[in-house]
């Protein structure tokens, strides 16, 4: 006798059942299921969704691979947009990449480096074609890897940081900023990396405490103490404090003829107030080129500036004989010289100091006067300050907001130009003659509008983070598209603490002060994933996790549990690879009972259903406590509590107890027994498998395929509240 389709169907369901849980064959073939299905798309989600619930995702840099901090991002944003999908929301987690910059543009120039070859060998337009050839290849990897973490991303709203559309909004924030005269250019000491050749913004330069040399000199009448003799050749200014007892019989403008490094020069005095009378001996020299708090002071008393060491890091013709030298080949020559000539009165060799680094690179800042694009950052930090101390936008953890206001209670104006090729150019044309800047989005500028000078083309490029400050109103099509009246503000912002004032801070300045509202209502910040040992990954020290390795080798709904138990947020994470392989167990151990509750309940009415024994009403209503308790956690942000509540309950609740009660009243009970025992193994079963969808999509939504009388996909079924 033939089988009915059902009986094939059920053939087929046994036969994989009774297999292993394959999460290698189950995965691909699960994503591409959803992904047919169109629920990624808000605007597809079955029944009535009016309530928006948006996600925009931190665009990922398009240089590398995902690392296992991406991949934390990807699991706990999946985790709320799953969560809100199924609980009736309309759902849009948009996608999109970063070129990001100097970041992309550095690990290029060590490819270029690798093939013996250098960025200043190239033509801008030549290197820029390398480089958005060599984005674009990685962007087809990340993609792969962002959807083999289950991300539940709307790919048809997909963006990239240099679109033509998110280019025409940040050149319309520049614009604007212009107009309201909260953009200046203006020459002032920036951080230069040598190395690298661009200035960076105070964010991107790393702070180090390193002990060295403080050397005293001989400065005519004076002794000056400093750590960097290198940089002492155009010192012709010698500052004291106004209240310094020490050197009150000098007045301030007071010449002094005396014997230097290279000869004799007229040094000036002056008085001012910024001096610290206990550093050294209260008497300094300034080098307002290489020195912000030095060219504060020119500034103040409009002295002369003068350039001691070019952007390679070299010295400059002012320096006699070191011409060329580099600082470190120099310093010793240098000192020796002033030793002959009896300027080197003593050495400290234990003085403690903060030295700052190129974030990436790790060369010494070596600070330089520069025409740059400045952003006035106050009055944007006051607007957002009035938000946030408001109460508008919550933070989690609640310490980042003390962080934040303290940050932007004492914001610094922000450097935008970066001397690089990759990124966005800046619309603007420059005079050389009379160092002004003019924005010029429609390329129409020939003339210099003060004194008539030829104009020429800015070649600078924007900080990164000047466009994808503006990330989550861009990608929306701000101002006049559907999408950005229907999705924005959007609802969180999810992400890595040590970007807080990178990216975070400024969507928030930037986001209200284009669109005036905040741009999300929630901030949540997670900290660093380390190795098993508690460490930061580094290449250097060999620690890095690859995720895909995981997830090749225990699948990824495991991957994602490891990254979530134990993760409180703003906290940093040790991952291992037992703990992973722990909750591969864990998903076997959902397959198994599944497997059992599936096959004890295929004869079960589940349109008839049958009264709870009093045990069995008791199971049903410590399940439904535990949702209701999950709920309020899922509400709260507190995912490491849910997976673990959840994990515990289903293996020693669930799997251990009620199923092992159940194997002997299904097959010796009464009637009575039997049905009740099977309606509270698939009501547990199919509530289980809803809960733990958002953290093991994968194989949750395999089982729930296999139940019978299913209408949806798991993906858009409801959250299962607790009755």
């Amino acid at each position: 006798m033939s089988l009915n389709f059902r009986d094939i169907m059920m053939k087929s369901m046994i036969d994989r059942l009774n297999k292993p849980y394959n999460s290698e064959e189950t995965e691909s073939r699960i994503y591409s299921i959803w992904k047919k299905s169109g629920f990624l798309n808000p605007d597809k989600l079955p029944n009535s969704r009016l309530e928006p619930f948006t996600i925009v995702m931190p665009p990922t840099n398009a240089n590398g691979s995902l690392h296992a901090g991406h991949s934390l991002v990807m699991t706990i944003e999946d985790i709320l947009v799953r969560y809100k999908r199924m609980g009736g929301m309309r759902t849009l987690w948009l996608p999109g990449l970063d070129h990001a910059g100097f970041e992309t543009q550095v690990v290029y120039e060590k490819v270029l480096e690798k093939e013996g070859r250098s960025r200043f060998d190239l033509k801008p337009d030549e290197l820029y074609g390398e480089i958005m050839e060599f984005t674009k290849n990685n962007s087809d990897n990340i993609r792969s890897q962002i959807k083999m973490m289950g991300a539940s991303c709307d790919w048809s709203r997909e963006k990239f940081t240099l679109d033509p559309d998110i280019v025409k909004i940040v050149y319309s924030t520049f614009q604007k900023l212009h107009k309201d005269e909260l953009l200046y250019r203006g020459k002032k000491v920036v951080n230069w990396c040598p190395k690298h050749r661009t200035s960076l913004s105070d964010l991107e330069v790393e702070t180090e405490n390193r002990t060295d040399a403080l050397y005293y000199l001989k400065y005519g009448p004076f002794t000056i103490a400093t750590a960097r003799p290198e940089t002492k050749f155009g010192d012709k200014y010698v500052v004291t404090h106004p209240d310094d007892k020490r050197y009150e019989n000098y007045k301030h403008g007071e010449k002094i003829a005396l014997e230097w490094i290279n000869g004799p020069i007229k040094a000036t005095v002056i008085k001012d107030s910024s001096i610290d009378m206990e550093f050294g001996t209260g008497a300094m020299t300034i080098t307002p080129w290489h020195d912000p708090a030095d060219f504060d002071i020119a500034e103040r008393h409009a002295l002369e500036k003068e350039q001691i060491i070019d952007e390679t890091g070299k010295l400059l013709p002012i320096a006699g004989e070191f011409v060329g030298m580099k600082i470190n080949e120099a310093r010793p020559k240098i000192l020796e010289k002033l030793k002959n000539k009896g300027l080197l009165e003593k050495i400290d060799d234990k003085y403690t100091h903060a030295v700052h680094l190129c974030y990436k690179c790790r060369t010494l800042i070596e600070p330089q006067i520069r025409n740059q694009w400045f952003i006035k950052m106050k009055p944007l930090a006051d607007k957002a300050l009035e938000k946030i101390e408001g109460g508008e936008i919550k933070y989690i953890p609640e310490y980042y907001k003390k962080i934040t206001v303290h940050w932007l209670q004492n914001i610094l104006d922000w450097n935008i130009s970066r001397q690089i090729v990759w990124g966005i150019p800046i619309p603007a044309k420059i005079c050389d003659k009379c160092e002004s800047g003019f924005v010029d989005l429609e390329d129409g500028l020939k003339q210099c509008e003060k004194c008539g000078a030829v104009l020429r083309k800015d070649t600078d490029t924007f900080d990164t983070w000047f466009s994808s400050g503006q990330w989550s109103f861009a990608t929306l099509g701000y101002p006049d598209s559907k999408d950005f009246k229907t999705f924005y503000p959007t609802n969180v912002m999810e992400t890595a603490g040590e970007i807080i004032f990178f990216w975070v801070a400024r969507m928030v300045m930037l986001g209200l002060y284009v669109t005036n509202k905040i741009p999300f209502n929630t901030v949540y910040l997670h900290g660093l994933v380390l190795d098993a040992k508690g460490q930061k990954m580094s290449k250097s020290k060999g620690n890095v996790i690859d995720p895909s390795n995981f997830t090749k080798k225990f699948g990824t709904d495991a991957f994602r549990m490891g990254l979530v138990i134990g993760n409180t947020p703003g906290t940093s994470l040790s991952l291992s690879e037992d703990k992973i392989k722990s909750y591969k167990h864990f998903a076997n151990k959902i397959w198994n009972a599944s497997r059992f509750v599936i096959l004890s309940t295929e004869d079960f009415d589940r349109e008839n259903k049958p009264e709870f024994s009093p045990e069995d009403r008791k199971s049903i209503d410590k399940f439904n406590e535990v949702l209701r308790e999950i709920t309020k956690d899922m509400d709260n942000f507190k995912f490491y509590l849910v997976a673990e509540k959840l994990y515990h309950y289903f293996w020693h609740n669930f799997a251990d107890i009620l199923l092992e009660r159940s194997k002997l009243k299904i097959k010796e009970g009464t009637r009575e027994e039997k049905l009740s025992s099977q309606r509270m193994l698939v009501e547990i079963l199919e509530g289980s498998l809803k809960a733990l969808h958002p953290f093991m999509p994968f194989v949750t939504e395999e089982i729930w395929s296999m139940l019978p009388n299913r209408k949806n996909l798991l993906i858009v079924e409801s959250w299962p509240n607790g009755i």
